[in-house]
């Protein structure tokens, strides 16, 4: 098989050159770019593969690799490969609709519970509603200011402590009531 060198077949024209007054193209100027070794050995992978699959014959293959190794060109490269797969496919390739990307920011990190706010709901349940009042204005001071979580076991802990508060205070005012004014 003939490997033809980069440059229009039959045209005449040297590899990389284009017939006077035309402006080369901007595919044709990335193809006339000169190729490194990174980028041979990227076609001789492409190549091996090719043989390695059956897709290129012994000869073919050797051919093809001595044409690598004196390319200088993006685009001698590129011809060398252009009627082979870049890899081995199972099943012909499917055109896969793009999906236009849509960058979101990552969500914002967890914010932490108030340890205060927890304390105070705990003390008003447990009937310690003077020390559930205190500790739960204090926590939603530092919820406001530090941007926590916990409000809600703040605001259940300072209507028990005041509730609380409330029945002690009714009670002793009755016990009060009853012992001033009951019998002599």
């Amino acid at each position: 098989m003939s490997v033809q060198p980069w440059g229009e077949p039959g045209s005449g024209n040297p590899p990389g050159k284009w017939p006077a007054g035309d402006r080369q193209p901007a595919a044709a100027s990335q193809a006339a770019m000169r190729a490194g070794h990174a980028d041979r050995d990227r076609t001789l992978d492409v190549l091996k593969a090719a043989f390695a699959e059956g897709r290129l014959s012994a000869q073919e293959y050797e051919q093809r690799h001595e044409a690598v190794a004196a390319s200088q060109t993006y685009g001698q490269l590129a011809a060398l490969v252009a009627d082979l797969p870049s890899g081995p496919m199972a099943v012909p390739p499917v055109a896969v609709p793009s999906v236009p990307a849509t960058f979101l920011p990552p969500p914002p990190p967890p914010r932490p519970t108030n340890v205060l706010a927890v304390t105070s709901l705990v003390l008003g349940v447990c009937g310690f509603s003077l020390p559930a009042v205190v500790t739960g204005h204090i926590a939603r001071s530092q919820i406001r200011r530090r941007g926590m979580n916990g409000d809600w076991a703040a605001v259940t802990g300072l209507v028990v402590g005041y509730a609380g508060t409330a029945l002690w205070t009714l009670m002793m005012l009755l016990v009060t009531v009853a012992a001033v004014g009951g019998p002599h």
